[in-house]
């Protein structure tokens, strides 16, 4: 009798499909909306790390460009005035708003703490700008694994539940479940894992860049 059980056992776990799709067919309505979340979020974080990892690499071009276009001019009013007005450079935006405060006043009385303030109010709008996205890859970074882990919890408690009702400790039983339940886990480190390099990657990438939006604002200063 316990070898026909044993048997059939094996026959079942070796005939059970584990590919991800029949895991997910398989799952109840809470696995499977964890699941859709967990994918929905990865989904999404690619979409995020994939446009920062273009924005980056496109103004430290534009930056790198306007630095040397500046620095080389006669002045900084007629550099100004020779400025694309669809100019999308943050360093650019930065100067072109600096400059148009400057022109603007006709007082010239504490100019320097007027100018300090406006560049930067103008590197804070820029830096917010940049750093758009990066609070979702953190969520996505911090909570994806505890999501997933949900998801595990679940699908193993269903898995004791089918144990409770056929009476049966058989792998085949206990496998489809704990399957399930695993997939869930797995998924919530593929979304946390790519999103918590990325947001360190991008973190750093903008603290470098307010350094140099600094140093620019300095200079500046300078020669006002």
């Amino acid at each position: 009798m316990e070898a026909d059980i044993s048997t059939q056992a094996v026959g079942l776990a070796s005939s059970a499909d584990f590919s991800l799709m029949n895991l997910f067919i398989r799952a109840d309505i809470i696995v499977k909306s964890v699941i859709i979340l967990l994918i929905a979020c990865s989904i999404y974080s690619w979409a995020v790390i994939i446009e920062k990892f273009r924005f980056f690499k496109r103004i430290n071009q534009s930056t790198e460009e306007f630095e040397t276009k500046f620095w080389n001019s006669k002045s900084a009013e007629s550099f100004y005035n020779n400025l694309p007005s669809n100019i999308e450079d943050p360093m650019a935006l930065v100067f072109k708003d600096a400059m148009q405060s400057l022109l603007k006043r006709k007082s010239r009385t504490d100019l320097n703490s007027r100018m300090t303030t406006m560049l930067e109010t103008g590197i804070e709008k820029q830096i917010n700008k940049i750093s758009k996205g990066f609070t979702f890859l953190a969520t996505v970074g911090s909570t994806a694994p505890f999501i997933g882990l949900f998801g595990t919890v679940w699908g193993i408690m269903n898995s004791f539940q089918s144990i409770a009702i056929s009476r049966n400790t058989s792998l085949a039983i206990v496998a489809p479940g704990i399957a399930e339940a695993l997939f869930a886990t797995a998924l919530g480190l593929l979304a946390a894992i790519p999103a918590v390099i990325a947001y360190n990657k991008f973190n750093n990438d903008t603290i470098k860049y307010t350094q140099r939006l600094e140093n620019f604002s300095k200079r500046f200063l300078t020669i006002i």
